[in-house]
């Protein structure tokens, strides 16, 4: 037999998976949430090794959706950015991009680990009436009708609604299912994501070190305690990642300066192969896709989780509206509203990524000049620095409700 008793299907029960099946709840939509994973797994605080600088509309969401409030506590707030250009054992260069107090809003984001976000989301999700989860389920058929989409689950449930959507990240079968092909340029770099204890202050500034190989990132997490990004070539990150802990952390440490003091591992070291991901569209008949299902791009930028809680957001305003007209959620016309409010915005940001990945990549000594000049040029000029500030906090543009902290629903 087959439930039909829902008004959107999601593949994916990830941040932005999850994210989306709360907004929609709270905008009256009953929601299946579908996820390969058991929550046991997912709750793991060894699932993922990732902490992710939440940019400030971003924060404004997940409060209005009633997660923000469980992990404030345990967030470190991004009181300035600084970007600088150097080389390995080398001073950086005094060339440098720094952000910090532009914004009349407060702080440009926050620092928030995975296993203090993820667990405190499925909290949420647990406790909304509208929302049915099927952990540990697998999707093995996929169908689209002309009035619904069903997935067929290997349990033998049957799921049917007006709108699927596939959150289930850069290896989307939803999308695969759906004919939807990707373009994927791998940039031949690996992540290698840990956290450190530190003897000075960070003062709550996120430190990006342009480096050769690839950029350093140096994210403060509260206490002396810092979460790193350390994109390597990919057979240099194999051999980082293989060397006892204080052996890595010898490697580490030059390329961390001098401004924390001594420092020491905290904790284990995660890897995440690096590439820029597309989806050829982000809709379908009766399908949208969010979050890395539509896209995935290098985090130099750390905006990645952004990107796509901007997706979620924007899906939501949309349905939410669709509901409201009386609207079928998953017409042409709803999700070709959706497509519109986010191509320039992925587009934007992918094209973004992709060209500081490969101009900040390399030490060629005239573009190595050139990049250092257009930093400092950057926080010379205040119109500049605060437009680049707003657009860091996720603050420009064309804002969903949730992004301006108004909760669904209301």
């Amino acid at each position: 037999m087959t439930d039909a008793s829902h008004d959107v299907l999601i593949c994916g029960g990830g941040l932005a998976g999850g994210s989306l099946a709360l907004a929609l709840a709270g905008s009256g939509l009953r929601v299946a949430l579908v996820d390969a994973l058991p929550l046991a797994v997912r709750a793991d605080a060894a699932f993922d090794g990732r902490a992710y600088a939440l940019a400030h509309a971003s924060v404004r969401m997940l409060r209005a959706l009633g997660v923000w409030q469980q992990v404030a506590a345990l967030s470190q707030p991004i009181l300035g950015v600084r970007a600088v250009d150097g080389r390995v054992g080398a001073p950086p260069s005094p060339l440098a991009l720094s952000l910090g107090d532009e914004l009349e809003e407060g702080a440009l984001g926050a620092m928030v680990e995975d296993r203090v976000l993820r667990p405190a989301l499925m909290a949420a999700l647990a406790a909304a009436p509208r929302v049915t989860q099927f952990a540990g389920a697998r999707v093995i058929a996929q169908e689209t009708g002309p009035g619904e989409a069903a997935v067929t689950l290997d349990t033998g449930a049957r799921l049917a609604a007006p709108l699927l959507v596939g959150a289930d990240g850069r290896r989307s079968g939803t999308a695969a299912r759906a004919g939807l092909r990707r373009t994927v340029t791998a940039y031949g770099q690996t992540a290698i994501v840990c956290a450190i204890t530190h003897d000075c202050p960070h003062g709550g500034i996120a430190l990006q070190r342009f480096l050769p190989a690839g950029p350093l990132a140096i994210l403060p997490l509260p206490g002396n305690h810092a979460s790193i990004v350390w994109s390597e070539a990919e057979a240099q990150a194999a051999a980082l990642l293989a060397l006892p802990a204080e052996d890595f952390l010898a490697a580490l440490a030059p390329r961390l300066g001098h401004g924390l003091g001594r420092v020491a591992m905290a904790g284990a070291r995660w890897s995440y192969p690096l590439e820029l991901s597309l989806a050829e569209s982000m809709v379908a008949p009766r399908l949208a896709l969010v979050g890395e299902a539509a896209h995935a791009v290098h985090p130099v930028a750390g905006q990645g989780l952004n990107l796509g809680l901007r997706d979620v957001a924007a899906l939501a305003a949309v349905l939410a509206e669709a509901r409201s007209r009386g609207e079928d959620p998953g017409g042409a016309q709803v999700l070709a509203r959706y497509a519109r409010w986010r191509g320039f915005d992925t587009a934007a940001m992918a094209a973004a990524t992709d060209l500081f990945t490969r101009v900040f990549s390399n030490d060629l000594p005239g573009l190595r000049g050139l990049r250092r000049l257009g930093m400092a040029a950057v926080t010379a000029v205040g119109p500049l620095r605060r437009a680049l500030a707003r657009e860091a906090a996720g603050l420009a543009g064309d804002l969903p409700p949730l992004m301006r902290g108004e909760a669904p629903g209301g």
